[in-house]
């Protein structure tokens, strides 16, 4: 953990341990914890490239994701293509690059609304997080999952929590000892006592178990 921590990131993580004994456990087993760490896989994403990014990662694994991405990126000289770039790319194209048809047209439908101001990240900043993922999740393809986790990436949205993200539930039944993996629904109950900071919450639940 950075020596001079933001007194945000003190004062969230002496909510959770009070909150939550496990989580007291996960943060004094983790003094090193970087929440930021997960983030840093990527570069730098505005909230029409993190959506992309999400819609890749739908349902494979993240090694696979980041191939994808990258031969993306390549496309592109290095660099994340912005709505009118991938707008013009052919959806064949993309599906040689590895997206499925139905990613292909999604990423491009995002794209579209982006261009014509159906979709705004300015926009979107002043909604909340339950009208923000609305608004996402009105784009066919886009799920919360896909939602939050762009929201996660591009907004650093404090109070988020994927409780059908599989490695987070399989989180959840290795640090609290469970004899089932939980379904999104018990994730979802359990998450309730880390509000207002879900978000920070899953990242260490998500980074103790990787180390285990």
């Amino acid at each position: 953990m950075p020596s001079q921590m933001p007194q945000d990131h003190v004062a969230a993580l002496s909510h959770l341990k009070a909150a939550d004994p496990v989580l007291a456990r996960v943060i004094d087993g983790n003094p090193a914890f970087d929440a930021e760490a997960w983030t840093r896989r990527w570069p730098t994403l505005d909230l029409f490239g993190a959506l992309v990014l999400q819609v890749i990662g739908q349902q494979i694994s993240v090694t696979a994701a980041r191939a994808i991405f990258s031969r993306l990126l390549e496309r592109f000289d290095g660099r994340v293509p912005d709505p009118d770039e991938l707008a013009t790319v052919d959806p064949e194209v993309l599906r040689e690059l590895g997206l499925s048809r139905q990613k292909a047209n999604t990423v491009r439908e995002l794209a579209d609304r982006f261009r014509d101001g159906r979709l705004s990240e300015l926009e979107l900043r002043t909604l909340s997080d339950d009208d923000a993922i609305g608004r996402l999740t009105e784009v066919k393809g886009v799920g919360p999952w896909t939602a939050k986790g762009a929201l996660l990436i591009a907004q650093r949205r404090p109070d988020l929590v994927r409780p059908d993200d599989l490695a987070l539930r399989r989180a959840v039944q290795v640090h609290y000892d469970l004899d089932h993996l939980p379904t999104p629904d018990e994730v979802e109950i359990l998450a309730r006592r880390w509000s207002p900071y879900r978000s920070l919450a899953s990242s260490l639940l998500l980074a103790s178990a990787r180390q285990r």
